[in-house]
């Protein structure tokens, strides 16, 4: 009697502990919930921080579990970080990259079945996952070349009075800072080519000529080698220029600019100077702070509240099983944006939103969205 009750017993365990696993495998509760690992590239850009915190608030209100884990800018690192998602069961995986060696991980995330979101960042030489999320970048250059086309009023300039400009692109191994890249200087290169533009230093008409554009890139978006090349430039290429404009592809780069500009007597206002025109991206808030008071130009809002949201949703209808997932708030790319997913072994469904060009005169749009905290709103009004 007692050997049939211990069967029984085990039984039940048994069975409840498969239920469980049911319930586990579509994220429902009754057990525990389905896991998305969340890798995130690193913490020295701000808005790499506030993406993991909103992606794993994001998951854990569908009631599902969110791991974030942040590889310190080393890809190796993240790939461990991706292993050990693997390892403890992960259902899905949305993931930042940080150069394409991460595509090795991602095999292995396809061996174990785990489909995979490429979150902002196209993993490129990978054909082992089948989405990516992120904003229209392209029109992000797009702005930030008119950014720096109405700052200059290039419209009415003309070849007798040419306005000075110099570039700097992003890191060499984010696909992103191409796209950004390009979309600028379809704005620029033809006041260039008109002689309305003149550039000092090194000029890459498009992303395409790799030996220029790793002239002006910025290894792993660090803002120190954008200060020092910054500086470099100020005592060398434009020691005898005043630059009227700066092409900085995202905020960190361009306070890093900005200071390495104040050093300098002919843009430092303590010594009646005045800063080019620099542009930027992501709406950080010391960003936002320093186009209020005048110093940076521009910005490019990019809610990634919103892209958060719309990532989880996305992973949430793949791991419930649909295999063509539509997406509220966002466009699947479609016509000559379908590149925007094209990885170089195929070309995955790339879901677009739209970003928003902040300026002097709109800067309280991030804050009205409720990007920032409440007491660095205050400080914007």
């Amino acid at each position: 009697m007692k050997k049939l009750c211990l069967v029984l017993a085990v039984l039940a365990f048994a069975g409840s502990g498969a239920f469980a696993g049911s319930d586990a495998e579509k994220g429902k509760g009754g057990g525990k919930a389905a896991l998305v690992g969340i890798a995130m590239p690193e913490t020295h850009v701000q808005r790499w921080q506030k993406d993991g915190a909103n992606l794993k608030a994001a998951v854990e209100k569908r009631g599902l579990r969110g791991d974030v884990a942040y590889g310190d800018a080393d890809q190796n690192q993240q790939n461990r970080q991706i292993q050990t998602f693997l390892t403890n069961g992960a259902k899905l995986l949305i993931v930042a990259n940080i150069n394409d060696g991460v595509a090795a991980a991602i095999a292995d995330a396809a061996r174990d079945k785990v489909p995979v979101i490429a979150y902002d960042r196209l993993i490129m030489n990978s054909g082992d996952y089948d989405y990516y999320i992120t904003f229209n970048n392209y029109k992000v250059g797009q702005f930030q070349g008119q950014g720096i086309e109405d700052g200059l009023q290039l419209k009415s300039a003309t070849p007798d009075n040419p306005k000075y400009i110099t570039l700097f692109a992003g890191s060499p191994t984010d696909n992103n800072a191409k796209f950004f890249f390009d979309g600028a200087m379809s704005v620029l290169n033809p006041y260039v080519k008109s002689g309305v533009l003149k550039v000092v230093g090194p000029y890459p008409e498009t992303s395409a000529d790799s030996s220029k554009f790793q002239q002006i890139a910025t290894e792993n978006w660090q803002a120190p080698i954008a200060k020092n090349r910054m500086e470099n430039l100020l005592n060398a290429d434009a020691a005898n220029v005043k630059l009227d404009a700066v092409l900085a592809p995202n905020d960190t780069l361009a306070r890093a600019i900005i200071e390495a500009c104040l050093a300098d007597a002919k843009y430092a206002a303590a010594s009646g100077g005045k800063l080019p025109i620099i542009t930027g991206q992501d709406a950080e808030f010391a960003s936002a702070l320093s186009i209020k008071n005048g110093q940076q130009y521009m910005t490019v809002f990019k809610d990634t509240n919103k892209l958060a949201e719309a990532a989880v949703a996305l992973a949430e209808q793949i791991i419930n099983g649909n295999t063509n997932p539509s997406i509220p708030g966002t466009v699947l790319a479609t016509g000559d944006l379908t590149s925007i997913g094209n990885t170089g072994k195929k070309t995955v469904k790339a879901y677009l939103l739209e970003p928003i060009i902040i300026k002097q005169n709109n800067v309280n749009v991030p804050a009205d969205a409720g990007f920032y905290s409440q007491q660095e709103a205050a400080q914007l009004k």
